[in-house]
Parts: C-alpha cells; sequence; structure tokens
C-alpha cells in the first residue's frame, strides 16, 4: 500500500492512473499526474516547494526531487528522469531525460526533448535549449539530437508508460522462490535497447 506524508496539513496528490512503487516516499506538496510513473525508493520532498510530475512523465528508482517555497520544481509531459538522478529547484521541459545519476541545480531549465546524459551535473540557473544533448560536469551543450535520438527517447518514455499500466494491473508483494522453475518466463521486447546499441545499428 503506498504510503505518503503530510506536513503542514499538504497532502500528496497521486492521480488514480499513475504508479507510485511503495517504497518511494512522497512528502508534502507533491502533485502525481495521469499515467506516471514512480520508481522503488524515489524520494520526491515537496516540504519547501511544490513538486509537480506531469502526465506520462517517469521518475525512476532512487531519484530526489526537492523544490524551493514559491518555486515549482516541475516536470513537464513526458519527461523521463533516470536512475538515482538529482533534481533540485528546477525545471524539466515536455519530452526531456534527465540521465542517470545527473544532477540538475537549482533554477536550471532543461529545455524540451533535450538529454542530459548520464552523471552530468547542471549548473544553477543554466537553461539547456531545446532538442539539446548536454555532458560532462559542468554540463555543457554539444550538439543538436538526432531525429533517431528523439525516436529513441520518445519509445523508452513510452516503456515507462507501459510500466505504469503493468505496474498497478500486475504488481504484488511475494515470497521468493527457492529455485529456478522450468521454463521460466523472459520478458521480451524488441523495441528495447540501451541508446549505444541503437547508434551501433544505425553505424553498420
Amino acid at each position: 500500500m503506498l504510503k505518503v506524508y503530510a506536513i503542514d496539513g499538504i497532502v500528496p496528490v497521486v492521480h488514480p492512473d499513475a504508479f507510485v512503487h511503495p517504497s518511494a516516499q512522497l512528502i508534502g506538496d507533491v502533485i502525481v499526474g495521469p499515467g506516471v510513473y514512480v520508481g522503488p525508493c524515489a524520494c520526491l520532498r515537496g516540504d519547501f516547494g511544490r513538486i509537480v510530475i506531469e502526465q506520462g512523465a517517469n521518475v525512476q528508482d532512487c531519484c530526489i526531487l526537492h523544490a524551493f517555497p514559491d518555486r515549482d520544481l516541475v516536470v513537464e509531459v513526458d519527461g523521463h528522469i533516470g536512475h538515482a538522478a538529482v533534481l533540485h529547484g528546477c525545471v524539466v521541459r515536455k519530452n526531456a531525460m534527465v540521465g542517470i545519476n545527473s544532477v540538475v541545480n537549482d533554477n536550471a531549465v532543461v529545455g524540451e526533448s533535450s538529454i542530459v546524459g548520464a552523471m552530468a551535473f547542471v549548473k544553477a540557473g543554466f537553461e539547456v535549449p531545446p532538442r539539446s544533448l548536454v555532458l560532462g560536469v559542468p554540463g555543457k551543450v554539444v550538439r543538436e539530437l538526432s531525429a533517431d535520438e528523439l525516436a529513441w527517447k520518445r519509445e523508452a518514455t513510452r516503456q515507462y508508460q507501459e510500466l505504469a499500466r503493468r505496474s498497478l494491473a500486475t504488481m504484488t508483494e511475494t515470497a521468493a522462490l527457492t529455485e529456478v522453475e522450468a521454463n521460466r518466463k523472459r520478458f521480451r521486447d524488441a523495441s528495447v535497447m540501451p541508446l549505444s546499441e541503437m547508434k551501433k545499428g544505425n553505424s553498420q
């Protein structure tokens, strides 16, 4: 069962079509929209300012989101926040992605359909232009994204929207098996691949 925490009388809001893992923590002024996926051990701390996760976005496992008073931290429609990323007082525009273990700092804006690469640091106040790739510490715009990269991003986000639906429909707490059963089922979806593999395929 989902546990959320009110503070100063402000209670998190979770749309019925969103999936928030029971181990995630939502505190105070947090608004989670329809079709959103929030992964295990994510922490959305709306104890200073408002956090808004808009329709179809995902916030993956172990992410930390925190906001300032009177300033909203927003992940817009189809935003994609990778494993263990940290967002602080920033805005992630529509269809943008923040990669694994990246940090986006105060008052920064990640532009629409942009990608912040894994382990990058987007410094306070930095504005990432639309359709841009940002890499490094501190993060720098290295180039515009290709149509193939944007298509890969949209598919990756679609997979998390589907995961939200799958999780709502089938995820249950259970006991572990003690041995592997015969003909054990696998997850199969040919459309899912790392971006690096997609690039290799296109270069052949």
